[in-house]
Formats: C-alpha cells, sequence, structure tokens
C-alpha cells in the first residue's frame, strides 16, 4: 500500500445532489480530484476496477438498486477498500439510522440539505488526513515486523505530531497484528499529542479543522514555554497472554467517559471518533485513568482475528 493522490469518489442518483456537490468540490482544493458516480452499482464496479485509487467515499444512504448501506458493507468486507473512509450523506437524520451507519464503519456524516461549505469541506479534509496517516503507517509496518515481535518490554518518549506516525509504526510492529493495531495507536498518539500535551480542547479542534490550520496550531503551543519541554510517554509489555501498552502525556486529562464510544451527537462533527474507533477495531480492553491523561490499551494474545 503506497500513498496516492487525493480522489473522493461521490456517489448519489439525483441529479440536483450531484450538481451541487460538484459545484462545491470545483471551488475547492479538490478540483479535478473526484469523481461522480449515479448508483451504487456503478459505484461498486468503480471500486473494483480501480480499488487504489480512491482515498474517501461521499456516500448517498438512500438509492435505488445497491444503497448507500449495501455499499458501505460491500467495501468494508473486501480487503482492498476496507480502510477508505466513507461519509455518509443523508437526509435521514434518526438517531438509529446514524447509529447503524457509524456501526457499520461510516467515517462521519453530512445531511441534506448541505452544511455550509467549510464545514462540509473540513470533513472531507479529516476523512482524507486520517486515511493518508494510515496508508503511510502501514507502508511502514510493512518494511519489518519480525524482530520487534520478539521483543517482551520496550519504552519510548516523543513529542511531536511529526513523530506520531513513526511512534505507531514501531509500537504496532511488536503487536501480532501490526496493521490492525496501528489504527488505535495512531489516534490514542494523537489524543496524547493535541488533546494532551498542546491543550487543545474538542471544540477548538472542530474550529482549526474548518480553518484548515489544526497541525500549526499544535505546533504553535508545543513550542510554548509551558508546553516545550512536554513529551507522550509509551510503555510497551508482553506477558503470557495479553499485550499492554500504556500511553501517558503531561495534559490536564479530559473528560474520557464520553469517547470510549460513538455518540450520535458527534456524528456530523469534522473529529471526535478516534477513541471510540481504538475501542472498536484495535483493542480488546481500553482503559483510562485517574484524570484521563494515561491510558492503558490490552491485546489478549491468541485471540486476534
Amino acid at each position: 500500500m503506497s500513498v496516492q493522490e487525493t480522489h473522493i469518489l461521490v456517489v448519489d442518483d439525483l441529479e440536483e445532489n450531484r450538481f451541487a456537490l460538484n459545484r462545491m468540490l470545483k471551488k475547492s482544493e479538490f478540483k479535478g480530484k473526484y469523481s461522480i458516480a449515479e448508483s451504487g452499482d456503478e459505484a461498486w464496479e468503480l471500486l473494483q476496477k480501480e480499488p487504489d485509487k480512491y482515498t474517501v467515499v461521499l456516500l448517498d444512504r438512500m438509492m435505488p438498486g445497491m444503497s448507500g448501506m449495501d455499499l458501505l458493507k460491500q467495501m468494508k468486507h473486501d480487503s482492498s477498500l476496507c480502510d477508505i473512509p466513507v461519509i455518509f450523506q443523508t437526509a435521514m437524520a434518526q438517531v438509529d439510522d446514524i447509529a447503524e451507519g457509524l456501526a457499520a464503519g461510516a467515517f462521519y456524516y453530512v445531511t441534506k440539505p448541505y452544511p455550509e461549505k467549510e464545514v462540509f469541506l473540513s470533513i472531507i479534509r479529516s476523512a482524507v488526513e486520517e486515511f493518508q496517516n494510515l496508508v503511510r503507517i502501514r507502508a511502514e509496518i510493512e518494511k519489518t515486523t519480525g524482530a520487534l515481535q520478539l521483543m517482551d518490554c520496550f519504552e519510548l518518549n516523543f513529542q511531536s505530531l511529526e513523530q506520531v506516525e513513526g511512534a505507531t509504526s514501531l509500537i504496532a510492529k511488536a503487536c501480532p497484528d501490526p496493521q490492525k493495531a496501528s489504527v488505535g495507536l495512531n489516534e490514542l498518539l494523537l489524543n496524547a499529542v493535541e488533546h494532551g500535551n498542546a491543550g487543545i480542547t474538542y471544540i477548538e479542534k472542530s474550529r482549526l479543522n474548518e480553518a484548515d490550520n489544526w497541525k500549526q496550531e499544535v505546533g504553535a503551543r508545543l513550542a510554548l514555554e509551558e508546553n516545550r519541554n512536554k513529551r507522550v510517554s509509551v510503555y510497551f509489555k508482553r506477558e503470557q497472554d495479553t499485550i499492554c501498552i500504556t500511553i501517558k502525556d503531561e495534559g490536564k486529562g479530559f473528560d474520557w467517559q464520553k469517547y470510549l464510544e460513538i455518540d450520535i451527537d458527534r456524528a456530523f462533527d469534522n473529529h471526535g471518533r478516534g477513541i471510540a474507533m481504538a475501542a472498536m477495531v484495535s483493542f480488546d480492553q481500553l482503559e483510562y485513568e485517574g484524570i484521563g491523561n494515561e491510558v492503558r490499551a490490552v491485546i489478549h494474545l491468541g485471540k486476534q482475528d
């Protein structure tokens, strides 16, 4: 898997919706970086033909023939497509419908009528960035894994966003399923840097994503006198039946309880699913300690898919 150019697949059966999306995207940084399918069946054919082409699928949920939910489920069962983030666009804003989509693996939701342009684009940017991060990490993992899986115990420390990918790939290589572990590790390490040591709140990140200057702000805050010496510490320990990965930052902690599960109220935000996804996808247990600046991720050996 190698990092490719951003390319969005827009899937919608209604001409007026395709027109609105085309107009919005062609006036953004995604101009010339998207294709449009008029049905779920057409989208599936495009995805099967060029599985490495697409970085995000912007998917209408309600369509005749193959519905958006049907297409999402087929993608998740295809090893060449399952990691591509899916953003559901829908007029169905009922709690049960949203919960079903999120549980099936939809990245985020956007509602019809569409939100403001910058809000809409920030959701797409988040999806693109998450996918590209995952591709880079997995490419690094594929270079070598064997030796690190022999290690029973190690510790590492790092500071910046730029170091998260390297730390993620290193720790993941020591796990029995590095690709699976990398998803959750990346989210937890990012959280420790941005929300922990840099002190960026949930609301602040939403605004920074909309303005497309999240990385710059994290870097600026880490350079402040009160933050410049802060580090994220990771302790890896392999025992007979488990692997325990403890991640600790030097921040003030946060109200972690509400982020352990996917919350319908955050489905339309441009971020906010990382911790829940880590718990669902990568680890058998995920436990925060005290004020929330220390998290313990556990993998039960012999129970990996």
